[in-house]
């Protein structure tokens, strides 16, 4: 299937609800991380230590994002993931903010921000670090996947 497909699909099941549903719906982090590209406080923040089983969503969408099976601790105060669920499940933008250089990380469906991704994580694991807010996701423990309408996500933990 085409990539453009693919998209397609993923904006016609996770879809964004309007900016001022979202406004309603999410925390005012939440809100200004996703929709207005900020950034959360290291450390200080739900998901940096956690490593519980399960699945991580875009807070807008719920579309399916990163697994515990590939989050690490890379101390950097933000969750820290190896790789996406699938590759189209992101979608990369040039960042020159903060006189910086970086890679921004959106959702697909939602065009959430996410955070950015780095070339600093596990060698093992393809060397990437996608660096993201968990103001920006949802935790859902493996053993409510089915319950939660994401039971088809289940054998990405098989392999684990």
């Amino acid at each position: 299937m085409a990539v453009d497909k693919i998209r397609e699909n993923l904006k016609e099941k996770y879809k964004k609800p309007e900016s001022s549903e979202l406004k309603n719906k999410l925390s005012p982090i939440a809100y200004q991380v996703t929709q207005e590209n900020g950034t959360e406080r290291p450390f200080q923040n739900d998901y940096w230590d956690h490593f519980e089983k399960g699945l991580y969503v875009d807070i807008v969408t719920g579309e399916p994002l990163f697994t515990s099976n590939d989050k690490f601790d890379s101390s950097c105060g933000w969750p820290s993931f190896s790789k996406p669920i699938y590759k189209e499940a992101i979608h990369y933008l040039e960042d020159r903010s903060h006189f910086m250089n970086r890679i921004e990380v959106r959702s697909q469906a939602g065009d959430s921000h996410l955070g950015h991704v780095f070339e600093d994580g596990p060698e093992a694991h393809g060397g990437l670090r996608y660096c993201i807010n968990s103001a920006a996701i949802r935790f859902i423990p493996y053993d409510k996947l089915d319950e939660e309408g994401y039971g088809e996500f289940k054998h990405l933990f098989d392999k684990a």
